[in-house]
């Protein structure tokens, strides 16, 4: 409350940054569990472990928006996965971008393929014993999965890549309304993750099953106002900002603290900016898919809406095409959608998103009062709406028109999912 009161929160520049989820395989296209030793082998601090053995991550630098912002990011990303490949390959590993790997099986998913660090198994730990059940997890696709496991590892199974936009703190509120708003349609082109141990379920599997694996509910209370960790949300933000940080304290309880006890309001008054370390710890475990960060970059505080429900891959152009149509689509927003939240009823745009994951670019959104086609809404609106967004922030047109292409193409043909299961589909048929 004090740093927004106190204007403190940065206005200008606006960044993006990104975070790149991979897996690890070896030659037979398997998992490999060996996250631990290649990260050491390439002992560069962009990287991370994440929960399973057979997955890493990459943390990008954040860029100034605008000139060649995305190439920027383009090359680095190839840079760093090149010296992942080249670590992996010394360890007999490749690695795959995908939202779901294909191969995984149900033995790759328990608490044997978690990465060996603490924090993971107090995660584990934490969500199982306010769980008290173990995971009963239901999906249904063209295929139906039921299954009851013992751990959050089917968290695991999932792999993005997280997209940040820093905005400022004017209108935020509004801006946040709006990535809720455009996440359906934007989800809907992305989808790369329809196969689950074998399974056609959802054109983007992963929100189901993020959804269902970290769930801190008993069934019991499933049926009560109880919200789940991982969530669309309930309603438009219509309060001031904090609410959204007051609400996840209040809300859900803390798995995760930090030793750092410094007294936020005492720096402030002493003229020093607080990390705010135990909100941001207490925010990484609270999932909403588009989540508000807090950060401090050169001793500034900034805000930042983490995109969360795009899922790894299939190429890297591919998601920096994704994330410069996600951020053409937040800048472009024309002034008849200010507000939204007065125009538009919730459920309708929290529905869109679910029939997004399910159906990809066969959905029918319902968007502005009637109904129309992922296809007509990405061409027709969206994508000269990006467009605008791009300019008015100086990317070059140059790099707008080479990554918007990609998405144009991908709506005219096949997305990430349609193409995985078409093929999964003509491999059964082939090799009986």
């Amino acid at each position: 409350d004090i740093i927004i009161e106190r204007g403190l929160i940065e206005e200008r520049p606006l960044r993006i940054g990104a975070e790149q989820e991979f897996c690890l395989v070896n030659d037979h296209f398997l998992p490999e569990n060996k996250s631990l030793e290649i990260l050491d082998d390439i002992n560069d601090d962009h990287f991370t472990t994440e929960i399973s053995n057979y997955n890493l991550e990459i943390n990008l630098d954040a860029h100034n928006l605008g000139g060649d912002c995305f190439s920027k990011m383009h090359k680095q990303l190839e840079l760093l996965l090149d010296k992942a490949k080249k670590s992996a390959s010394k360890k007999g590993a490749k690695i795959i971008l995908t939202g779901i790997l294909p191969s995984l099986t149900v033995k790759n998913a328990d608490e044997q393929n978690m990465t060996e660090l603490e924090r993971y198994a107090v995660l584990n730990d934490a969500i199982k014993g306010h769980r008290r059940q173990n995971f009963d997890i239901h999906i249904k696709g063209v295929d139906e999965l039921n299954l009851l496991h013992d751990s959050v590892m089917l968290e695991g199974c999932n792999t993005s890549f997280q997209m940040h936009l820093q905005l400022g703190s004017k209108d935020f509120v509004d801006n946040y309304n709006w990535a809720q708003a455009i996440s359906g349609p934007i989800l809907s082109a992305c989808t790369n993750s329809p196969l689950l141990f074998g399974k056609e379920l959802w054109s983007e599997t992963r929100i189901a099953l993020f959804t269902q694996s970290v769930d801190t509910r008993a069934n019991s209370f499933l049926l009560n106002e109880k919200q789940s960790r991982v969530s669309f949300g309930t309603k438009w933000l219509t309060g001031p900002l904090t609410d959204i940080f007051k609400d996840n304290i209040s809300r859900f309880r803390s798995f995760l603290t930090t030793a750092y006890i410094k007294d936020s309001i005492e720096m402030l008054n002493n003229g020093e900016m607080p990390k705010l370390r135990a909100l941001g710890l207490h925010s990484g475990t609270v999932y909403p898919w588009n989540r508000v960060c807090y950060g401090v970059i050169d001793g500034k505080p900034n805000l930042r809406i983490e995109n969360r429900y795009i899922p790894s891959g299939p190429t890297v152009k591919d998601e920096i095409a994704n994330m410069m149509f996600w951020v053409g689509v937040m800048l472009g927003k024309p002034k008849k959608y200010n507000n939204i939240h007065e125009q538009w009823d919730f459920k309708d745009v929290k529905t869109n998103f679910f029939n997004a994951a399910r159906y990809g670019m066969a959905t029918q959104f319902y968007w502005n009062g009637e109904y129309v086609s992922s296809f007509d809404l990405i061409v027709n609106e969206l994508l000269p709406m990006a467009y605008k967004g791009l300019y008015k922030v100086g990317v070059s047109p140059q790099d707008a028109e080479y990554y918007l292409k990609i998405i144009k193409n991908r709506v005219h043909n096949n997305n990430g999912s349609e193409w995985l299961t078409r093929n999964y589909r003509r491999l059964l048929k082939t090799h009986k």
